[in-house]
C-alpha cells in the first residue's frame, strides 16, 4: 500500500520547561503501517515527546508531523488521524463503558448503525461485552484500560499513539489485542507509536528509538541495535564486588560495572575471558554467567539503567 507522507516526522525537535531541558535535538521518522516503539529511562524526555505527538504540547524549536501535518500548526486535522491511549485515565466514571465509547465515537462523527457496529467490534475485541452497561467506576483498574484501549481503537485510526497498552491486560487479552494491531496494520496500513515496559512487544518493533536525558542515542530495529554492540555478556557474583571491580581494571584494564549486587563485563568473545578470570581471581568470584546481547543490554548501554 503506497503512503504519500511518513506516519510520523520528528525534525529537529526541542523543548523545555524553564531551565530544564527535555528534549534536545531530536530528529526520527517513521515509515507508514510500521510498528515503532519508543523508550527511555525516566526524564529521558519519552513522555514530553509523546505528548507533542499526540498536540498536548505546542512544538517550540523543531517541527513535528502526522502523514504530512504539523501537529501544532494543522492540530484538528491530526487529531482526526490519530487514536491515543494516555497513561493517565481519561474516562468519565460515572457513565457507563458503553456511554464512554458512544461519546468518544461522536467526537469522530460516528454516528448510527456505523457507531453501534465498531462498538460491538472494539468491546468484544477487549472483552468487555458483558460490562458495557456498567459504570466505569466500579471497574477494577486492569478493566478501566481496557476501555481506554477500545476508546483508541474506536474510530479505526491511520496513526495508533499507545502510552503502556498492556498494562493490566491479561495475558489472552494482551494476546488478541497485539493480533488485531497487526491485523490493522497489514490490512489498512494502520501505524503503531508506542511506549512500552515489557521486552518482546520492544522486539516486535520494525525500529525503536531510546531517548536518555532529552536525546536520541539509538536509533533502528531490534536486531541491528543489538548487533550494534557487538560484545558479549559476563554477569559475576562475588562477596567483594567493590574490591573485584576494581582489580579487574587495573589487572586487565577491562571496563567493569556493578549493577544488582553483580559485576557486569562486555567485551567481544567474553566466552574466552572467564577462564582467565577464574584464574585471576579463584577465593574472589562464587559464579560467572555467560550471555549474548539482547534488547535489555542496548537500553543498558545507551542509557546507564537497566531495563524495568
Amino acid at each position: 500500500m503506497p503512503f504519500e507522507h511518513d506516519a510520523l516526522t520528528v525534525t529537529s525537535l526541542s523543548h523545555h520547561y524553564t531551565s530544564q531541558k527535555a528534549l534536545i535535538d531530536v530528529t526520527f521518522n517513521v515509515e507508514a503501517g510500521n510498528l515503532f516503539t519508543l523508550l527511555g529511562p525516566n526524564g529521558s524526555g519519552k513522555t514530553t515527546l509523546f505528548k507533542i505527538i499526540s498536540t498536548l504540547l505546542p512544538t517550540r524549536a523543531g517541527h513535528v508531523q502526522i502523514l504530512g501535518f504539523d501537529v501544532t500548526d494543522r492540530s484538528a486535522d491530526v487529531r482526526r488521524l490519530i487514536g491515543v491511549l494516555f497513561q493517565s485515565p481519561a474516562l468519565d466514571i460515572r457513565l457507563t463503558v458503553q456511554e464512554n465509547l458512544s461519546c468518544q465515537g461522536h467526537l469522530y462523527g460516528l454516528r448510527g448503525q456505523k457507531l453501534k457496529s465498531r462498538l460491538h467490534d472494539v468491546l468484544s475485541l477487549v472483552e468487555l461485552e458483558d460490562r458495557a452497561h456498567q459504570q466505569v467506576g466500579i471497574l477494577s483498574g486492569g478493566l478501566q484500560r481496557r476501555v481506554e484501549l477500545a476508546k483508541a481503537l474506536l474510530p479505526e485510526p491511520r496513526v495508533l499513539i499507545l502510552d503502556e497498552p498492556s498494562t493490566g491486560l491479561d495475558p489472552g487479552t494482551r494476546h488478541d489485542i497485539w493480533n488485531h494491531l497487526e491485523t490493522l496494520r497489514k490490512k489498512r496500513g494502520t501505524t503503531v507509536i508506542l511506549t512500552t515496559h515489557l521486552i518482546d512487544e520492544v522486539a516486535r518493533a520494525d525500529k525503536v528509538a531510546i531517548l536518555n536525558k532529552g536525546e536520541l542515542v539509538a536509533l533502528g530495529a531490534p536486531r541491528d541495535l543489538v548487533a550494534s554492540i557487538g560484545s558479549e555478556v559476563l554477569v559475576i557474583a562475588s562477596p567483594h564486588l567493590n574490591t573485584l571491580a576494581t582489580e579487574i581494571r587495573d589487572r586487565f584494564h577491562q571496563p567493569v560495572k556493578i549493577l544488582d549486587d553483580h559485576l557486569r563485563i562486555e567485551r567481544p568473545r567474553a566466552h574466552e575471558f572467564i577462564a582467565t578470570l577464574v584464574e585471576a581471581f579463584p577465593d574472589k568470584i562464587e559464579t560467572i554467567r555467560f550471555g549474548k546481547p539482547t534488547l535489555e543490554d542496548v537500553f543498558l548501554y545507551h542509557t546507564g539503567q537497566r531495563w524495568h
